[in-house]
């Protein structure tokens, strides 16, 4: 098999599972598992995977994005975490802006039902789980909704969110690094959140930690527009820190 084919049907099979591992492929492939590795070095370097011990993950780019049910499946106990972390961090904020996905969502579900909330969101499931809840007000963002995620996008959400000023806006994105940013595949995604962030006050990310480091298609906001990131104790204290340096106050929970 020529290395260009077997780079293919690594990356193929890390896109299929969320993952890849070594000696797994190794064997399917029939390639020593050093020839495996030689190819992830390859694909971390082109920004196509990120490689962990005994394997990598995929990066999501302009031409792969995990959907909605794929979100939902994975690392759910470091998402819930992360929602509950990030939701302490509500304040006195009377409205919030929820970002599309699942960990957003999560965030969501987590805010407290005790006080008054204005709730503005793309997202379809979190608009339906929070119309649930007596004391929110769920204003959901007009626009084409996309299938993946099943948010809306384009003009009509950028305007709405235009002609708001917004207390707190949680914010996910596909890749955080100290080099790009905040970065999404999709630009129409990209101009929703970056309008998001121009119209709060104050700006919460929240994202696990294999997100760190990755940096997807388009850039949408810098790490020093938050007040926050909230992501699970698995990333190192000492790229937290790096993190840190750069403004935000960064919650390992």
């Amino acid at each position: 098999m020529r290395a260009d084919e077997r780079k293919r049907r690594i990356l193929a099979r890390a896109r299929a599972d969320g993952r890849v591992d070594v000696a797994e492929i190794a064997a399917e492939l029939e390639v020593a598992q050093e020839t495996v590795r030689r190819d992830l070095r390859l694909l971390d370097e082109h920004g196509l995977v990120r490689r962990t011990h005994g394997g990598a993950f995929p990066v999501e780019s302009a031409g792969y994005e995990t959907g909605l049910k794929f979100r939902s499946a994975s690392m759910v106990p470091e998402k819930r975490r992360i929602a509950r972390a990030a939701a302490d961090r509500l304040g006195d904020a009377e409205t919030v802006f929820v970002d599309e996905g699942y960990t957003p969502q999560l965030v969501a579900e987590a805010l407290p039902t005790g006080r008054p909330l204005t709730v503005i969101t793309a997202s379809l499931p979190t608009a339906a789980v929070l119309s649930e809840v007596p004391s929110a007000t769920v204003l959901l963002l007009g626009g084409r909704v996309r299938g993946r995620t099943l948010a809306t996008v384009d003009h009509w959400a950028t305007r709405m969110l235009s002609e708001m000023v917004i207390d707190l806006a949680y914010i996910g994105a596909n890749g955080i690094s100290r080099e790009h940013g905040l970065t999404t595949p999709d630009p129409a995604v990209g101009a929703v959140k970056a309008q998001a962030l121009a119209s709060a006050r104050r700006r919460v990310f929240v994202g696990v930690h294999t997100k760190f480091g990755v940096s997807s298609f388009h850039r949408f906001g810098g790490i020093a527009d938050l007040e926050a990131i909230v992501t699970d104790s698995v990333l190192p204290a000492g790229e937290a820190h790096r993190y840190a340096l750069l403004g935000p106050k960064v919650v390992r929970a």
